[in-house]
């Protein structure tokens, strides 16, 4: 009896190690297939034009080139400068929407909070109904006068509905009413319960709701073609001024035939787009995997309804 256990076991255990290995060659393959895209942007843009139209697109470029980032990084201080507002827009618009929906999300999420359901309703209303473009801009620029300003390009993106509701259901499985009550009678005020008990426990959904917000505020171009006049061009974010670049170049490629004595320009479009894709993913894709173990976490428990 006991060798036939023991012969049991092992094969159980033989079984498992080769289901490991299974499952581990297949996830490699999807990561390989995952990343093979990226690669093939950023050897493109390391590709000359002529090498391009004669060869298409290669993993192994037929002929290097710098052109398409000699060309981009002509641009002057248009480049840092909007590279620096984009960061100045993402810092501050993350922060000050976690100053906000922080607490809101905690309020909601505390069964004692007597007009939750009012404030359920106030902010469900406008994550289903939303009142428009023409209305938001009157709003933004007769009202509140943010035309041609940084805040123009935060504020409208600062909240969100859907990321309250995942910090909401975050804070309700993961801190115990019992906590809230030993701080209670440690004489801990609401304010600091929230501050430092609450926060030090779900760091996990706070930081994935801030790198959401990164996402969409480091993407964000639509704003400034709404809210931001060309007198104002200091205040572009990064991606307009890459939207602008790639338009630019377009109409340079679509017209050179066109224009006399411009057969000789040698406009890299294809490889600008490739170098445009990577300038504005990288820095994402360098962010990302600091923050990987908190967004699991966070998007796993902040999705679980009671």
């Amino acid at each position: 009896m006991k060798k036939n256990r023991k012969y049991v076991m092992t094969q159980e255990s033989s079984l498992g190690k080769g289901a490991n290995i299974v499952v581990i060659i297949f996830f490699t393959l999807i990561m390989v297939l995952a990343f093979m895209p990226v690669l093939l942007v950023f050897m493109v843009s390391l590709t000359s034009e002529k090498s391009i139209a004669e060869y298409g697109f290669s993993f192994i470029p037929h002929e290097f080139s710098l052109d398409s980032y000699y060309y981009l990084f002509r641009t002057g201080s248009t480049l840092p400068r909007a590279f620096l507002n984009s960061v100045i827009i993402t810092v501050s618009g993350t922060a000050l929407g976690l100053v906000i929906m922080c607490p809101c999300a905690y309020a909601l999420s505390r069964k004692e909070f007597a007009h939750i359901k009012a404030l359920m309703v106030f902010l469900l209303i406008p994550m289903l109904f939303s009142g428009g473009l023409v209305s938001s801009y009157m709003v933004n620029t007769q009202i509140l006068h943010l035309k041609n300003t940084y805040l123009a390009l935060i504020l409208p993106g600062m909240c969100s509905t859907w990321y309250i509701m995942i910090m909401r259901n975050y804070f309700r499985m993961s801190v115990p009413d019992s906590l809230i009550e030993a701080g209670k009678l440690e004489g801990v005020s609401p304010f600091q319960s929230f501050l430092l008990i609450v926060l030090p426990i779900c760091r996990p959904v706070v930081i994935t709701v801030a790198v959401f917000q990164i996402f969409a505020y480091w993407n964000s171009w639509y704003p400034a073609l709404i809210y931001i006049d060309s007198n104002h061009s200091e205040l572009y974010p990064l991606q307009y001024v890459l939207v602008n670049i790639d338009r630019t170049v377009q109409a340079m490629t679509r017209d050179a035939a066109k224009v006399a004595g411009a057969v000789n320009v040698n406009v890299p479009g294809t490889a600008m787009k490739m170098t445009l894709v990577v300038i504005t993913i990288l820095p994402i894709m360098l962010l990302f995997p600091f923050f990987q173990k908190f967004l699991r976490t966070g998007l796993t428990i902040g999705a679980v309804k009671e």
